[in-house]
């Protein structure tokens, strides 16, 4: 019996994030489909990837950024993996599409409401797929509520509380790299907050019809290092005679995987992966909030912050019939120094249930192994199809990823429109909305009396008062 032929691979963007699929396509997942090109503006990075791959076996033809679409036609590419910066997704994205390849794309799916609208065309005139890879869907903390809400326990959502905290290890490194600049990456409210969105928009079953938003630059700016004692400063970390003295400096020299990408290339195109975070030309926000209102009636108040001693977030969905609250911790704190703890503390979850007139479950959370909670891991089991029941609709396409990066591009335009109300609707024009295959909260029935055995998921959930709970989860 013949054996299937398996789809032929591009990635184009050869940085921190491609390693992902490199390892997957020649190692993890090889079986599954075969890598063939890699292609990138820098030749450095191009041949450090080519040989990360060649140390599995697997040869691959390289090409530079300019000769994208004679790499499809030369290695008769069947599928084309996008994680270059975000500002380049949409030239790759389309001309995949309009070639006649699907197309795989890290978030966020682009950086403006132009880019949004020619890529949904793209897509609909090629008839073509497109996959966008929100692995924080994936996560089994984040899977176990999406279960909940759908199992209608609490009832139709009718608001949320959605606070996201970047410590400043993780958050300073979006203020020194080609994020820092909102042509780039649309700021974090597009690259970071993209995710979130995501998050919400799935959750709920919905979309974002009107956004109002605010935002500053309170930390990541010359003051706050002036205050810090931090002067002169340099360009960059490297060489800067305020180096010792700064606990958000990043010492490319310490990590092997950071120079070979980034400082035994800077050569090739001036690149510095070790800007100062506390430059002028950084015009991105670090203290963000919006009020979002959803097609479904829902409200949603974000916040997003990139100064925080820890790191984590919290989501609290007040439903007709109870409350869910999703609390993460993924960090706990920042050394004295600046650095990470080492090792690392073990990232912790809780979900917990409260129905109305009910004391409340504290769920018991799937095991999780690898990065961003586990999500990586299962991610590329789905996106490589080796798991093929998707009862939460986790695999997202081409209008999850537009309207998720629309919430963000509406926040951006009412900033600048001094925080007036943003319509999505003005943004996305005739871009069509996602509907969900499944009630996401559920059947709507008369509620007269509430029955744990009704709900799977509540199996092995520890059931006690508020105040244990609290005291317990906190270790008191």
């Amino acid at each position: 019996m013949p054996q299937p032929v398996k789809p032929r691979y591009a990635i184009v963007g050869v940085g921190g994030r491609a390693y992902l699929y490199l390892e997957a396509l020649s190692r993890a997942h090889a079986g599954a489909g075969e890598l063939v090109a890699l292609c990138d503006s820098n030749p450095g990075r191009l041949a450090r990837a080519a040989g990360y791959v060649a140390d599995a076996g697997v040869q691959v033809a390289t090409y530079r950024a300019d000769l994208f679409a004679q790499m499809l036609a030369d290695a008769a590419v069947d599928r084309v993996i996008v994680t270059s910066p975000d500002y380049t997704h949409a030239r790759y994205i389309t001309a995949a599409l309009e070639a006649g390849r699907d197309v795989v794309t890290e978030k966020p799916l682009t950086v403006d409401a132009d880019s949004c609208r020619r890529i949904a065309a793209a897509r609909t005139r090629s008839g073509r797929a497109l996959r966008v890879t929100f692995n924080y869907r994936y996560s089994p903390p984040r899977t176990l509520v999406k279960q909940a809400l759908m199992s209608g326990i609490i009832g139709r959502v009718r608001a949320v509380n959605f606070e996201w905290q970047l410590d400043t290890h993780h958050g300073a490194d979006y203020f020194r790299r080609w994020h820092r600049n909102k042509a780039n990456s649309g700021g974090l409210f597009v690259h970071k907050a993209t995710h979130h969105f995501d998050l919400l928009n799935w959750w709920l079953g919905s979309t974002v019809t009107r956004v109002r938003a605010t935002g500053e630059r309170g930390f990541y700016r010359p003051e706050t290092a002036d205050a810090l004692g931090l002067a002169p400063r340099g360009e960059r970390c490297t060489g800067c005679p305020a180096f010792d003295r700064c606990r958000v400096r990043l010492d490319l020299s310490r990590s092997r995987a950071l120079t070979g990408l980034y400082a035994d290339n800077e050569g090739h195109d001036g690149y510095f992966r070790d800007r100062c975070v506390f430059s002028r030309d950084i015009d991105i926000e670090d203290t963000m909030a919006a009020a979002l209102t959803y097609e479904n009636g829902a409200v949603v108040n974000y916040l997003l912050t990139a100064n925080n001693p820890r790191e984590g977030y919290r989501a609290v969905f007040h439903g007709e019939r109870g409350l869910i609250t999703l609390e993460t911790t993924e960090r706990s704190y920042v050394r004295e120094d600046g650095g990470l703890v080492r090792p690392a503390l073990p990232e912790t979850s809780s979900v917990v249930v409260q129905p109305l007139f009910s004391p409340p479950f504290d769920l018991a959370i799937p095991a999780a192994v690898g990065d961003h909670g586990g999500g990586d891991a299962v991610m590329l089991q789905h996106l490589f199809g080796e798991i093929a029941d998707d009862p939460y609709e986790r695999a997202a396409d081409e209008l999850a990823g537009v309207w998720a990066a629309m919430v963000g591009i509406g926040a951006n335009a009412s900033i600048a429109a001094g925080g007036e109300a943003v319509e999505l609707s003005d943004l996305a024009g005739d871009i069509p909305r996602p509907s969900p295959r499944a009630p996401p909260f559920g059947a709507i029935h008369p509620w007269t009396q509430f029955n744990a055995g009704d709900y799977p998921f509540l199996a092995g959930a520890a059931r006690e008062d508020a105040g244990s709970a609290w005291l317990r989860r906190h270790g008191v």
